[in-house]
């Protein structure tokens, strides 16, 4: 598989955000097969590029008047199949849009057109303190234009 077309952003026609991710030795175990916890690692990068490329900054976030980061409240991962060691992947995040003040993602890491592994994310915002808070207002409506927007 090769990957769709992305503009400067790294996002597809359907707004799915793409990167590519190399397995290293250290990502595997003694089989030589990536590690299960590691896969939770490439979802945090690709989650992470996805929203620095939809134009939220992390830094940015904390810097406020009143400081605000993301942390995660449920992660549910399906793994299919095994990368090995010089695999190139790409995850694919979907920003799904907000449950109330969740936040939704699903990602998938895929070595060609084969799904490796699957995740469903749920993030909520917190205080810098790490206490619950409301989503931004206008991060809100910021990450609304990358809502993913399934085609057909």
């Amino acid at each position: 598989m090769s990957l769709p077309a992305l503009d400067a952003r790294n996002f597809d026609a359907d707004r799915q955000h793409w990167i590519p991710v190399r397995v290293y030795y250290e990502d595997t175990d003694f089989t030589g097969m990536v590690y299960h916890a590691n896969y939770l690692r490439f979802f945090e990068r690709g989650r992470s590029d996805c929203l620095r490329d939809a134009g939220v900054s992390h830094q940015d976030l904390l810097n406020r008047d009143d400081p605000a980061a993301f942390t995660l409240t449920r992660v549910e991962v399906d793994y299919r199949r095994a990368a090995k060691v010089d695999d190139l992947l790409h995850i694919r995040t979907r920003y799904m849009g907000l449950d109330g003040v969740r936040f939704l993602f699903r990602q998938a890491c895929l070595r060609g057109a084969e799904v490796i592994a699957e995740a469903d994310i749920t993030a909520v915002m917190i205080h810098a303190n790490g206490r619950p808070r409301r989503p931004v207002p206008e991060l809100m409506e910021q990450l609304e234009a990358y809502r993913w927007q399934q085609s057909g």
